[in-house]
């Protein structure tokens, strides 16, 4: 198929199913779907992901997008995050990444050797990302077997962050809403401090997410936030403003709470 300017292809990958869609920044309509496929996830731990390689086979027809641009966002628990802290006397990079691997194994328990581990810079606070190998081979393959480009491999709450923290507030922390999880990025001074992954229980109104909230800034030893950017579809309570805590959208496409949780991986950060 020809591809018209602004156009590329973006792919959400859930925990056991995975959605296509045609993006346009220029035409409309801006989100086409292209199909969704499940997959059965391994029995082995980070087994080989073959059954979702199959299903991005099922949904890429060979040939069909020949030269097209591949974005992929995945579901964050497919994905590990991480904070580590610089190494008294550290002066060289694979000095930082030991660190890092160390750090990997004791806050998981899995053997480094299985993911692939990518870092976000600051020199103040090194935050590190991990994707399991045997799932960025079966992306990269069919990638290549449809030949297709493919842009960036990412989770969706470094899609997010990369997309809106320039436009976070003085003091503002970050949020992500995404099914029945809230990820929060703490920030203090300006800079990342820690990322959080936190259950949200049936009913969970604005007394709970203050009381989270402070929580949240007593563990990491900073003052709790006025304000939180969020991204997703929270509860309607959520966004009733109060004195001590203000919740404010970033952006939710219409539609998107009929999509699912894959489709809504796929729009991550919009077409941008």
């Amino acid at each position: 198929m020809r591809r018209g300017l602004g156009q590329g292809l973006r792919l959400g990958v859930a925990a056991g199913k995975v959605s296509l869609w045609r993006s346009s920044r220029w035409r409309t309509p801006a989100w086409t779907s292209l199909g969704e496929a499940a997959y059965a996830p391994d029995d082995a731990a980070y087994g080989g992901f073959a059954a979702l390689g199959q299903a991005l086979e099922q949904i890429l027809p060979a040939g069909e997008y020949a030269g097209w641009p591949l974005s992929v966002v995945l579901d964050d628990g497919l994905a590990r995050l991480w904070q580590v802290d610089m190494p008294q006397g550290a002066a060289r990079l694979v000095d930082i990444e030991a660190a890092a691997a160390l750090r990997f194994q004791s806050l998981y328990g899995d053997a480094p050797g299985l993911w692939h581990m990518s870092r976000a810079w600051d020199a103040r606070a090194p935050f590190f990302c991990a994707v399991p190998r045997a799932l960025l081979a079966q992306l990269t393959r069919v990638a290549d077997a449809r030949k297709l480009a493919l842009i960036f491999i990412t989770p969706q709450f470094a899609r997010h962050w990369n997309r809106w923290h320039g436009a976070l507030k003085p003091g503002a922390w970050f949020g992500q809403l995404q099914e029945n999880t809230l990820t929060l990025g703490v920030r203090h001074d300006g800079r990342l401090r820690a990322v959080r992954a936190l259950p949200v229980p049936p009913g969970a109104g604005r007394d709970w997410l203050a009381q989270t909230l402070a929580r949240e800034a007593l563990l990491q030893g900073v003052c709790a936030p006025a304000l939180l950017q969020l991204c997703g579809a929270p509860p309607s309570a959520w966004l009733t403003p109060a004195k001590e805590l203000h919740c404010q959208l970033f952006s939710t496409p219409d539609g998107e709470g009929a999509l699912s949780p894959a489709a809504r991986l796929a729009h991550s950060g919009g077409v941008a």
